[in-house]
């Protein structure tokens, strides 16, 4: 049996991810093809666990490298329980965030750096490069303002306009190290952003539509 092919979306927070991870799972349906949509922190039982501690404004005092592993854990979980499975059995997979994340959050926007972040994650990771990461490519000035200000429920989107900014960076960073890495133009429509991503996935021969 031929092996899925392994797609991550990532952005910074307000850039329009869930809707888009929305429009792509409409498509895809329409096209009747097999595949497993999963998200991080999450997708699975355990790694559901660790989201619920890792975005609570409980735990604002949590130290950055506790923060990273947390993501490392319930990534290698979800890798795991649901990415390879789905992989194995030939299956598109749509994973929403992806160690990208990491190297933009933790990597970079907490100071902790590439390299850590790829040596907490180097086992969790193995075998598992996306084929293709979709970037939304939106300054989070302008996605916080689509969105009409932050979720102040969730940790990660209250650290403030400077702290996102580094992420944004770090997502260029990483961008720059990983050919893997599209941008997604997202300045029109969330229906012209869709459809800037069947395009990217059609003719990356991820999806044939």
């Amino acid at each position: 049996m031929t092996r899925g092919k392994f797609v991550t979306i990532e952005g910074c927070e307000g850039a329009g991810k869930s809707t888009q991870v929305r429009l792509l799972c409409e498509w895809l349906d329409s096209l009747g093809i097999d595949y497993v949509f999963t998200r991080e922190p999450g997708g699975c039982k355990t790694s559901e666990a660790i989201r619920e501690i890792i975005l609570s404004n409980d735990y604002a005092g949590m130290d950055a490298g506790c923060e990273a592993l947390l993501y490392a854990g319930a990534r290698l979980q979800n890798l795991r329980d649901t990415v390879e499975p789905a992989l194995a059995a030939g299956k598109l997979v749509i994973c929403d965030r992806y160690v990208d994340s990491s190297f933009a959050y933790q990597g970079y926007a907490r100071g902790l750096g590439f390299e850590f972040v790829e040596s907490i994650n180097r086992k969790a990771l193995e075998g598992h490069t996306p084929d293709l990461t979709l970037f939304l490519d939106i300054r989070p000035a302008e996605a916080f303002q689509r969105k009409h200000g932050a979720d102040k429920s969730d940790r990660m989107e209250c650290e403030g306009l400077a702290f996102h900014e580094k992420v944004y960076e770090g997502y260029k960073e990483a961008q720059r190290r990983f050919e893997r890495i599209v941008s997604v133009d997202c300045g029109g429509s969330k229906e012209e952003t869709a459809e800037n991503i069947k395009k990217i996935l059609t003719q990356m021969g991820i999806v044939e539509a």
